[in-house]
């Protein structure tokens, strides 16, 4: 039988070795959780992005030098994005983060609550312009959607650029090369936009959403959108009506729906009007990236802006 003096030295070498093994444990779990919530490898930048927009960018620009987290998982729809608790520790380690402030409130919080390295709020860059009525809910509100004008995507990627510069003057000249790429690529979009969409025998393009109304201004188009900034807004009865008296009086051939939300009414309005219901994609998010991305979507835009109204 053990004395009472062993038992309680036995006890107390017993607590010693379990309190040791949690504390090897908890260091060992804070080890992978540091490893699981960094992306980059070394040397690399850490860099967040609330949407596919800006997520291309800094893969274009930051190249090798980079490992970019998209918030916005393939295929979701940004507007209503809530962050993982993963998604926010990512934010605090960034050493970039690329948003635009308004569009994505989770993403604001996370970005003015936990300091990532930098920020860049692109609404700085780009000014957002009140686009008038668009539609059911949001008349006379500033649109978000900036990344639809090539022109100004293009000074967003400048943007980009100068603030991956300034954090990582070492590779400088490799983001100004990358830079100096996307740039000729934006260029020559708008150049085709703008050829493509001068002689055509109609200008009013109908919408799910009020995603498009930078485009339309560039490029001398009307937006006539069935709903408003948020591809969530359900428009009223009397308001299809209004688009339905249009598409007969304008001769209007097709109504575009997009990827991401459902084509329900604009389907249905197609249907009742007796026209097309085509894609015309807000790239909001893309499902699959390595298929495609924003250049080669742009253009699949213009070519369905062309045959729907009618240009030469």
């Amino acid at each position: 039988m053990l004395s009472r003096t062993t038992g309680t030295r036995r006890t107390r070498r017993l607590r010693a070795a379990g309190v040791a093994a949690v504390l090897v444990v908890v260091l060992a779990l804070s080890g992978c959780l540091k490893q699981s919530g960094s992306q980059a490898a070394a040397g690399q930048l850490d860099v967040v992005a609330g949407f596919y927009p800006f997520a291309y960018l800094a893969e274009r620009i930051g190249g090798e030098h980079v490992a970019v987290r998209n918030l916005t998982k393939p295929g979701a729809e940004p507007h209503d994005l809530e962050l993982t608790p993963s998604q926010v520790g990512a934010v605090s380690q960034a050493d970039l983060a690329i948003y635009e402030k308004g569009l994505q409130p989770a993403v604001d919080a996370a970005v003015a609550e936990n300091k990532p390295r930098a920020a860049l709020d692109t609404a700085t860059v780009v000014h957002l312009e009140d686009h008038g009525d668009l539609g059911e809910g949001d008349a006379h509100s500033a649109d978000p959607h900036v990344w639809l004008d090539p022109v100004d995507f293009g000074r967003i990627a400048d943007a980009v650029s100068a603030e991956l510069q300034r954090i990582d003057p070492a590779h400088a000249a490799d983001y100004q090369a990358n830079q100096a790429t996307l740039d000729a690529q934006l260029k020559a979009l708008d150049a085709d936009y703008r050829a493509g969409l001068a002689h055509c025998t109609r200008k009013d393009i109908v919408t799910s959403h009020a995603a498009f109304g930078y485009l339309a201004e560039r490029y001398g188009l009307v937006q006539v959108p069935l709903a408003g900034l948020s591809p969530d807004d359900e428009p009223s009865a009397a308001h299809l009506a209004k688009i339905q008296h249009l598409i007969k009086t304008e001769g209007v051939t097709t109504v575009f729906f997009e990827t991401l939300a459902s084509p329900k009414t604009a389907r249905t309005l197609a249907a009742d009007t007796g026209t097309k219901a085509a894609v015309l994609d807000p790239i909001e998010g893309v499902k699959d990236p390595s298929a495609q991305d924003y250049l080669s979507i742009m253009r699949d835009n213009l070519a369905a802006l062309r045959l729907a109204l009618g240009c030469s």
